[in-house]
């Protein structure tokens, strides 16, 4: 479910608007300084355990929560779509998810810190997709679904907080069909690695919108997707609000403008001619002891 919209009762005579537009990585960016002043997540920052896990948005959250800078981004994720295909990091290339306990960062596993979470603990976890009801959707190409595989049972079970940073840009019409869809043993050809899609219908998602609210006090509307010359995939917002809540939205926007593009991993997996696109050879490359 999206992250609670809060109330902004401004009598009409003072709402005032503007057009705003965002770039995927200007928007990972927003998004990120927004998971950073969640109260969930100052909350547990303080007294429990934040898990950050890989991802290229969750890059930026780390650099907001942490302070530190991850460069180049694309090595903390362990799959991503370039180059037209879905495909693998290499894994002598991926940096570790980060562990916060109490405020400090920690040498322990993700699977080493879920084992003593508790219910105000908080799990991040990016997506490939969400809906307009709010449902997030993850690709998924281990025979486990991995990192979330691993972890929502014990987030389910415990109560604790899944919280999902995702850009607009991966809006789809509805996670729960294209779930039904998906399944990495389903297809007979794959532009890349084949993937089932594991959704997520009661995680916190924060989006742009939820972002720019939980920032600013704003509300805003998704209005309009797309671009060209390294615009592709951005998104247009109209956002309301007072006067006040405005000027603070839009300084917002601006200061994330020029935000550079995350590059693409420097290896990844290879591409999918060599398999003839043979999805069950591609699926086989990342799980070997499978058939």
């Amino acid at each position: 479910m999206f992250y609670p919209h809060k109330q902004h009762n401004i009598p009409s005579g003072k709402i005032v608007s503007a057009l705003v537009c965002l770039t995927p990585a200007e928007s990972k960016r927003l998004i990120a300084k927004s998971i950073a002043a969640m109260p969930e997540v100052t909350s547990a920052l303080k007294n429990g355990i934040v898990i950050i896990s890989r991802g290229t948005t969750n890059a930026f959250v780390a650099e907001e929560i942490l302070g530190i800078k991850i460069e180049p981004k694309s090595a903390y994720t362990m799959g991503c779509i370039t180059g037209g295909e879905l495909v693998a990091n290499e894994s002598e290339s991926r940096l570790k998810p980060f562990v916060i306990q109490k405020g400090k960062q920690v040498d322990m596993l993700p699977r080493e810190a879920l084992e003593e979470f508790k219910g105000g603990d908080v799990f991040i976890k990016g997506a490939n997709a969400v809906d307009i009801q709010g449902n997030a959707g993850i690709l998924v190409g281990g025979a486990q679904a991995g990192t979330i595989g691993e972890a929502w049972p014990a987030i389910a079970a415990r109560g604790s907080h899944l919280i999902i940073p995702v850009g607009l840009e991966k809006l789809i019409p509805s996670v729960i069909e294209a779930t039904q869809q998906c399944g990495a043993l389903r297809f007979k050809y794959s532009m890349g690695l084949p993937c089932g899609l594991f959704p997520l219908v009661n995680a916190l998602v924060v989006t742009e919108v939820q972002a720019l609210d939980i920032l600013a006090g704003v509300s805003a509307t998704h209005v309009a997707s797309g671009g060209i010359g390294g615009s592709e995939g951005s998104i247009v917002l109209s956002v309301q609000g007072d006067e006040e809540h405005l000027e603070k939205a839009f300084e917002l926007v601006k200061s994330v403008k020029g935000e550079p593009p995350v590059p693409a991993p420097p290896k990844v997996t290879p591409p999918a001619s060599r398999f003839n696109y043979d999805s069950l050879s591609l699926w086989r490359t990342q799980n070997p002891r499978r058939r």
